[in-house]
């Protein structure tokens, strides 16, 4: 019988219960993978719960992340992601080695605009936010640095779905997903209209009105061989600012970045998502 959570208790992962038989780095994968921004801090029984691993596969595999430094164990018993991943995924070309050829661009364009400058590479079929640059004024923003974003319904997720392979952009139009409450999904024709209009214009423009109005204006990013290997995007307050005026900055930063990664030494060129 499966087990439903109860209000306030965590929910199960989805599709994570690893079967009897799994590797090792699968079941770990899914007790790292039980972590979310609104749950940092687990006990051995939210893993236990949330993995469908038995307790003692649970501890045991606690125990070794806990030795490696992919998870620490507070005074309380319970477990938070250790450092050790942070310095692992320091090496990701497509995260931090973006990222530190992005930075000083995103910087001058923060400076102009004071409110988002938002850097999201394509992983699957999400967007995967690298950073975030954003004025403590600015309107709430949703998405947090290694959050997801949806590709269809944002600035930077629009830029990288039409720059993406034929076989990624058919699998998001055949199931385009409900949007949030009193915001419109495109359907499947208008979206093409759009990333047709992407790839012609080099930018894409979005204003959405809910939870709160607001225009993402975004580039891409282009790697030496010319594919889009990332997306830059400005998010403001649909009333305050003339998003007009605000496209060629973001396309002039995009493009200045762009070049400085056809430049840079092979080692640090992010690599290529094919997925």
């Amino acid at each position: 019988m499966t087990h439903a959570a109860s209000p306030g208790e965590p929910s199960p992962l989805r599709g994570r219960r690893p079967p009897q038989g799994d590797a090792v780095i699968d079941r770990a994968f899914a007790l790292l993978d039980a972590f979310t921004s609104a749950r940092r801090v687990l006990s051995l029984a939210d893993l236990t719960h949330l993995t469908g691993m038995p307790r003692s596969t649970t501890l045991r595999l606690a125990r070794k992340l806990v030795e490696t430094g992919a998870l620490e164990r507070r005074e309380d018993g319970r477990y938070t992601i250790g450092l050790r991943l942070l310095e692992i995924a320091s090496l990701a070309p497509r995260g931090h080695g973006l990222r530190a050829v992005a930075m000083p661009f995103m910087e001058d364009l923060f400076h102009i605009t004071r409110q988002h400058v938002l850097l999201a590479v394509r992983d699957g079929d999400e967007a995967l936010l690298v950073e975030r640059l954003s004025a403590h004024d600015a309107d709430p923003v949703l998405y947090r640095v290694g959050g997801r974003m949806p590709l269809h319904s944002t600035g930077v997720g629009l830029v990288l779905l039409a720059g993406a392979p034929s076989s990624v952009q058919e699998r998001i139009l055949e199931h385009l997903p409900v949007g949030p409450a009193g915001q419109e999904v495109p359907d499947a024709a208008e979206l093409r209209r759009v990333l047709a209009d992407v790839r012609r214009g080099g930018f894409a423009t979005l204003t959405l009105t809910a939870p709160w109005p607001r225009t993402s204006v975004a580039a891409p990013l282009m790697d030496p061989d010319g594919m889009v290997c990332g997306a830059l995007s400005v998010v403001l307050p649909r009333t305050d600012v003339d998003h007009k005026t605000m496209t060629p900055a973001v396309r002039t930063c995009a493009r200045a970045i762009s070049r400085e990664l056809r430049s840079a030494p092979c080692a640090d060129k992010p690599a290529r998502e094919a997925r």
